[in-house]
């Protein structure tokens, strides 16, 4: 059956309140020249009339003044009244009439800046104040009546609405619905927002575990596909991370895929914990090769070196600005990378990475700006039927309660590469071992179902260059069959968390070698 809710709705007028007034000028005048009569409020009233636009008073309108700095404006049955109605229901119409209403076919409406106003370190006096509360009144009120009201809350929204009002006459059924879903998705974000802040001024374990998980997340954009073509997929921001993988500009390249974003944020975790200059490269979403030292450049030459074959299209991470002489080792032939990340690029890099390798067309360069120490977050793994929330194992850890177990301790140069390696391994999929050696990953096994398989993976990684090495396992050893296969390929020094039941038949294996041995006590367990 056919309804009024199925054709398009003419706009007679227009309620406009705005923050970001961005495209409001031209979107207006539109709205003028199409007969549309416009209301507003405060300053969005005055900035249309400083365009030359005849702006009714919604003050004047409702007889009732702004007041308590602007917290009440629009709060009036005047004008939710003149929203809300139904055009189908005779009741409504005579409530409409009899209480002196106007009708209202368009509401334009984006919030105060919370997010923003948080961002910058305002005081909690000052955050409070941009908690909007008319502005969702009146999203919410436009979306629910959408049948017969359409809402806009974003500027991008705009040029839809005046296409339409000129090659329809007014707003179809099918805008208003696809407005309405995006303003309740608007005011969600909003919501999830504050509740985020006022969970964050109160830390606590209610707090850290809310009884309502609400993630404040918007649509970036649309991907080309998920981890495999036949998969659709989406990237969506968070913005109360700073400065962060998915707020990064991308300065060069076509899209990112799902898969890159993946190996780029494990490059971004990985290099952001090393205080050295550092590179990294990822394959699969595991580091095949990391290394670091006292440049970039020569971090970077060591790192493609860890595993030459597995480095070709791979995605590499860096914690310094790229700088002229790393991309000239980049650009070296016989090398081919998908994407890179750092906190920034050198201009002079830009145009060699960009002009010379055979791959320049399509790399992806991705700056995410200057970061400080790794700060404590949370982390959501979605599993059937719900979410997994923890702690996200970003954190160093306290080396000074680290151990030494054996009879033989590590050397000085040693224990570099054994700090090195155990902040490396943390991130590779368990179960995890990785060799290393001078400041340079040179095996990894990952992933494997027995400890002892990835202990033999790593070092045929490493071929002739595993004697002298050391060895860091993201968890204990349940046998010493691991360390027998690391002595007989010359490793020299391992570190784990210790805590098997056999810790000291490890441990004796270990001294029947001569390897020095430390517990860290911390398990880093990847799945």
């Amino acid at each position: 059956m056919n309804t009024s809710s199925d054709r398009a709705v003419k706009v007679g007028r227009a309620l406009i309140s705005v923050s970001d007034k961005t495209g409001l000028a031209e979107f207006a005048h539109g709205l003028a020249a199409a007969g549309v009569d416009i209301y507003s409020t405060g300053g969005t009233r005055r900035f249309l009339v400083e365009q030359g636009l005849a702006v009714r008073d919604i003050a004047a309108y409702t007889g009732f003044p702004e007041m308590m700095d602007g917290r009440v404006k629009t709060l009036h049955p005047k004008v939710f009244g003149g929203i809300l109605w139904r055009r189908d229901h005779d009741e409504d119409k005579r409530a409409l009439v009899e209480h002196g209403m106007e009708s209202f076919e368009l509401v334009v409406v984006n919030l105060y800046p919370f997010e923003q106003t948080v961002a910058r370190g305002a005081s909690a006096e000052e955050t409070i104040e941009n908690i909007d509360i008319g502005g969702p009144s009146l999203v919410r009120a436009a979306a629910k009546n959408h049948a017969f009201v359409a809402i806009a809350t974003s500027p991008r929204q705009y040029r839809a609405i005046l296409e339409q009002m000129t090659s329809h006459g007014g707003l179809t059924f099918e805008l208003r619905r696809r407005l309405a879903a995006e303003a309740f998705a608007h005011t969600a974000r909003y919501d999830a927002m504050i509740a985020h802040w006022f969970a964050a001024a109160e830390p606590g374990s209610d707090s850290d575990f809310p009884a309502s998980l609400n993630p404040a997340l918007e649509l970036k954009e649309v991907l080309r596909y998920g981890e495999n073509p036949h998969q659709r997929a989406a990237l969506y921001s968070d913005r109360t991370l700073e400065p962060n993988l998915v707020g990064g500009r991308q300065l060069h390249g076509k899209e990112l895929s799902y898969n890159n974003l993946l190996d780029l944020d494990s490059a971004l975790t990985i290099v952001r914990g090393v205080k050295e200059a550092a590179a990294v490269v990822i394959k699969h979403n595991n580091p095949c090769g990391a290394a670091a030292g006292s440049s970039l450049g020569d971090a970077t030459r060591r790192a493609l070196a860890g595993d030459p074959l597995s480095a070709f299209g791979s995605v590499l991470g860096f914690n310094r600005t790229v700088d002229l002489a790393t991309a000239e080792v980049l650009c070296e032939p016989g090398l081919f990378i998908e994407a890179i990340v750092a906190p920034k690029f050198d201009p002079e890099a830009i145009a060699a990475l960009t002009t010379r390798p055979k791959w320049k067309a399509n790399v992806r360069l991705l700056e995410v700006g200057e970061w400080g120490p790794p700060q404590p977050r949370w982390e959501h793994r979605q599993v059937h039927g719900g979410w997994l929330r923890q702690e996200a194992d970003a954190l160093p850890d306290p080396n000074d309660q680290w151990s030494t177990v054996t009879a033989t301790s590590p050397t000085d140069a040693q224990r570099a590469d054994l700090d090195f390696a155990w902040g490396v391994v943390r991130h590779v999929k368990s179960n995890a071992i990785v060799l290393v050696k001078d400041l340079t990953l040179i095996g990894t096994g990952a992933g494997q179902m027995s400890r002892v398989d990835s202990v033999r993976i790593a070092i045929e990684k490493a071929a002739d260059r595993a004697p002298g090495a050391v060895l860091a396992s993201d968890a204990f050893f349940p046998f010493a069959d691991s360390i027998e296969l690391a002595a007989a390929a010359g490793i020299k020094a391992v570190i784990q968390p210790g805590g098997s039941r056999n810790d000291d038949e490890v441990t004796a294996a270990c001294n029947r070698h001569g390897i020095s041995m430390t517990v860290t006590g911390r398990r880093h367990f990847k799945h």
